[in-house]
């Protein structure tokens, strides 16, 4: 445990350092939120989204992809001079995951700063989530063939086989956790604080389980932590869709390889009701023809009741913290 602390310090520095002129570096490059109406899935004007966040014009977007780096390459250097013993489909799984969801997320954010809606970057929502649901096979695929995960482990029941099922089981996960974060990550500091919570409580649960999974949990907890003292309210800079689809999907993947699945969906409880929230939604619109809620998700509609944005992030962070204690509890019975 000490020398995870230690990855942690470690990277939590280097990431400090190196955010500031980052930051100077977006704003050079003009990787910034422009001034445009934001619409939903549906083409949908989305006007109380417009209305909570349209003073947040300007503030640049990218800074998963400084986590991504750091923590990539600071972990394989942990592994080189710790000597650490790892499974090359382990490995492989949690940094294909990290990547190739980051870069789809990196397109995202290449489209707002290009603005275009035809030609490649006019992929629509559609094209976007086959995208994910291949990337998330694949990954599916490797934990049944490669690592011979078949089963789920559910509290109070032991070890349960479900063969190949484990496939499509897993895939819907990562999918599932890779929008969640995207959706919750819309105030300052909700999702990359709840992320960090999430990540404390599966340090704790890792600890005596898989070292080269803990190793890569220590760094990017420390990569997170320095990030979140610039996204905190008013943020000086925000993940962009390239950290927030690849911290979702690999959040996912954390739970998988720790075998807690039911205890991801309580510690990331948050992540799960605001998902949840904007699935309902979209399946009223969809298939009733009306919406369920005023707004969705769940944050948003607790701006429309006119709670502030700080007040918002702060309880969340509180429930998170106690939900993350619960999780904790739930693994370890």
């Amino acid at each position: 445990m000490e020398r995870l602390l230690g990855l942690t310090i470690l990277s939590f520095f280097i990431t400090a350092i190196l955010l500031v002129p980052f930051i100077d570096f977006l704003y050079k490059i003009k990787l910034k939120r422009q001034k445009q109406e934001t619409r939903d899935m549906f083409n949908k004007k989305t006007p109380w989204f417009d209305k909570f966040n349209s003073w947040k014009v300007g503030t640049p977007f990218g800074g998963g992809l400084l986590i991504i780096l750091v923590s990539s390459i600071l972990t394989f250097w942990a592994y080189g001079i710790l000597n650490t013993q790892v499974k090359i489909a382990e490995v492989f799984v949690i940094f294909f995951t990290f990547i190739s969801f980051g870069l789809l997320g990196f397109y995202d954010d290449l489209k707002k700063l290009i603005n275009k809606r035809d030609g490649f970057f006019g992929l629509r929502f559609r094209q976007k989530f086959i995208i994910q649901c291949v990337l998330a096979l694949i990954i599916a695929g490797i934990f049944y063939w490669q690592l011979n995960y078949d089963f789920i482990f559910i509290h109070g029941f032991g070890i349960v086989k479900i063969g190949m099922l484990f496939i499509p089981f897993a895939a819907i996960v990562i999918i599932s956790f890779a929008n969640a974060f995207n959706i919750t990550d819309g105030l300052d500091g909700l999702a990359s604080g709840l992320f960090l919570i999430c990540l404390i409580a599966f340090l704790v649960i890792n600890q005596q389980l898989d070292q080269p999974l803990g190793i890569f949990i220590a760094i990017l907890l420390g990569c997170v932590t320095a990030f979140l003292y610039f996204n905190v309210y008013k943020a000086r800079l925000w993940l962009g869709d390239v950290g927030s689809m690849s911290l979702g999907a690999i959040l996912a993947v954390i739970g998988l390889l720790t075998g807690k699945v039911l205890a991801l969906m309580i510690i990331g409880g948050i992540f799960v009701a605001e998902v949840g929230s904007s699935l309902i939604q979209i399946l009223g619109k969809k298939y009733l023809g009306r919406k369920i809620f005023p707004v969705a998700p769940l944050h948003l509609y607790l701006q429309k009741r006119g709670w502030e944005e700080p007040k918002i992030v702060m309880r969340a962070w509180i429930i998170g913290i106690f939900l993350a204690i619960v999780g904790i509890f739930i693994a370890f019975i």
